[in-house]
């Protein structure tokens, strides 16, 4: 006969044997982590948040300036500096080096650059190969005046402007290569402790790579800027009895707003604005293609807005079937102060004087390529000596964020408050308009609308 089992309680197996060494009872607490590794503990959390919060302010810098500032500030606060110097400079590169200061002017910079490059820690990082130790690690000069060796102009300069210490680091990363260096200085003897060190060296690995990709986007930027602003007029027409001037600002991207005035025969001048939907290259070429068709419609049959529209509606429904683009022609005679003009879908333009401020009525009309066939009728007015005309895309309208609206009566009103002074100045009723409606600039680097705004001024 088997031996009988014990029955399963709770889930204890009855079969493993029950030690008789008990354990002796707990007689006291254990004691809690000494005060020293809690000290360790507390001062790694506070470096962790701090370095979390400081790459958190670099990360929601979107210009290179911007970020080049927080990149000082925060590396001071790291390094227990009050005064800093970057040098921005890619090896190989043809982009100019930027230079810039914490807590020193233009002319504390100017003392800086007469000391010999080679004389300076920066200047050592800079110019040294990339894996040297000092431009990994950085170099500390806890007593630049106590340094018998000191170059005898570096410490002229740095008695003058007061520092008697320095940290320099490199800013470079291995993805992005070497970008350039900083330097720190002290008021007093001193340097970083090595648990500062790992913290600034840590935050400029990281401020590296986003400076890298900073740097490539305003390249980016420039690139299409200058691609922009070679499809537009590279100068203005002089026709007698009309001055013109003209305000253009491309998005990051790139975009499809461009304006034109040429020359026409018997002293006429032909005067365009419009938009190309979508952005980025393709809205770029669309919009080079549709401004040199225009210019050639207009030659033709410039005197009949009505006529040219029409062709560019044809070229555009023909060619590029899914593209839509608003524009607006007027032929102008100056001698005779006439102007006829057409739109097609675009903003209808502001006509500012003495003695009237107010939008010219256009018919309304749908977009170019958003028809079988398109016609609307043109619109003749007369602007009276001293008279300036207002063309424009609606990015400037979208610029000001507030519904269209609100945006027609903010641009009515800016036009208005133009002094009676600079109303006879085409370059200056554009340039108080932009002010009107862009208090933070044209160029404000955030905002994806072109703008185009084109005068003409009527002697």
């Amino acid at each position: 006969m088997s031996a009988p089992h014990l029955p399963k309680v709770a889930g204890i197996d009855p079969e493993v044997p029950v030690s008789t060494q008990t354990a002796a009872p707990l007689r006291e607490i254990p004691a809690a982590p000494g005060a020293f590794i809690q000290d360790r503990l507390a001062g790694w959390v506070s470096d962790l948040t701090t370095l979390h919060e400081l790459t958190e302010r670099l990360a929601a810098t979107a210009t290179l300036d911007a970020a080049l500032n927080e990149l000082l500030h925060a590396g001071a606060a790291l390094v227990g500096a009050r005064r800093g110097l970057l040098v921005l400079e890619r090896a190989g590169s043809t982009t100019p080096s930027t230079t810039l200061g914490l807590g020193l002017g233009p002319a504390d910079l100017g003392h800086l650059e007469t000391v010999e490059r080679s004389a300076t820690a920066l200047g050592r990082i800079l110019d040294g190969p990339p894996e040297a130790a000092d431009a990994r690690d950085g170099i500390a000069t806890p007593d630049l005046l106590g340094d018998q060796d000191l170059d005898p102009r570096h410490r002229e300069v740095a008695t003058r402007l007061g520092y008697a210490a320095s940290y320099a680091l490199p800013l470079a990363s291995e993805a992005a290569g070497r970008l350039g260096g900083a330097v720190w200085f002290y008021d007093e003897p001193g340097e970083p402790s090595e648990k500062q060190r790992h913290l600034v060296g840590l935050y400029a690995r990281y401020a590296t790579e986003h400076l890298a990709r900073l740097t490539e986007l305003e390249r980016a930027r420039a690139d299409i800027a200058t691609v922009a602003d070679e499809l537009l007029p590279s100068r203005l027409p002089r026709i007698p009895g009309v001055r013109l001037a003209a305000r253009h600002r491309t998005g990051p991207q790139g975009g499809g707003d461009w304006y034109d005035a040429l020359p026409l025969p018997d002293h006429a001048l032909g005067l365009a604005v419009g938009s190309v939907g979508g952005s980025g290259p393709s809205a770029m070429a669309a919009m080079g293609r549709l401004r040199a068709s225009l210019r050639a419609y207009a030659v033709m049959e410039g005197e009949d807005p009505v006529a040219v529209l029409s062709d560019l509606e044809l070229l555009l429904r023909l060619t590029e079937p899914a593209r839509t683009a608003t524009a607006l022609f007027a032929y102008c005679e100056p001698a005779a102060r006439k102007v006829v003009l057409a739109g097609a879908g675009h903003t209808p333009p502001l006509i500012l004087g003495d003695r009237r401020c107010e939008y010219v009525e256009t018919t309304l009309s749908a977009p170019l390529g958003m028809l079988a066939c398109w016609e609307a009728p043109s619109v003749e007015f007369s602007p009276a000596p001293g008279e300036t005309v207002l063309l424009y895309t609606d990015g400037l309208l979208r610029r000001t964020g507030d519904a269209m609206d609100r945006a027609f009566a903010r641009l009515h009103s800016a036009a208005a408050s133009v002094p009676k002074a600079d109303r006879h100045d085409p370059a200056a009723v554009t340039d108080h308009v932009l002010r009107a409606m862009l208090p933070d600039g044209l160029d404000r680097s955030d905002s994806t609308e072109d703008v185009v705004v084109l005068a003409a001024h009527f002697d």
